[in-house]
């Protein structure tokens, strides 16, 4: 391990947290307002697939500079996509037992759901393409 490995790492990490907040944002508001037409958890759906486009198109163009399918894209996005469908489990898990059984409100149950989804997406992420 070079010195500039842990900057290097920390910088993405760095980088990979605000593209996540930017999709969280995004995630977020199509959330609430799907939440308005259709149930939650289906919105809370909805919001997480639109967010996490946003979140790849950030990560692969911005937070990680290392790409170990580069030139596949493909092949990255689906697995980009089959860790998000993990993640989208957790974060509809998460969700549900916030909202419906503990009684938060959605953006709270949200909230958590993002937090440890978050931790899980970028543990495995970065492991598997970065």
């Amino acid at each position: 391990m070079t010195n500039d490995q842990p900057h290097a790492a920390k910088l993405e990490f760095g980088r990979y947290f605000a593209a996540s907040l930017i999709a969280l944002a995004i995630d977020v508001a199509v959330l609430l307002a799907a939440a308005q037409v259709m149930h939650y958890l289906l919105a809370a759906t909805v919001g997480f697939v639109v967010g996490s486009v946003v979140s790849y198109l950030l990560a692969t163009r911005w937070a990680f500079r290392r790409r170990r399918l580069d030139g596949r894209a493909h092949a990255e996005f689906a697995v980009y996509a089959l860790v998000g469908v993990f993640g989208l489990g957790i974060n509809d898990l998460v969700i549900f037992l916030a909202v419906g059984s503990a009684g938060l409100p959605l953006l709270a149950g949200k909230l958590v759901a993002a937090g440890i989804t978050f931790l899980f997406n970028f543990a495995v992420r970065k492991r598997v393409l970065f």
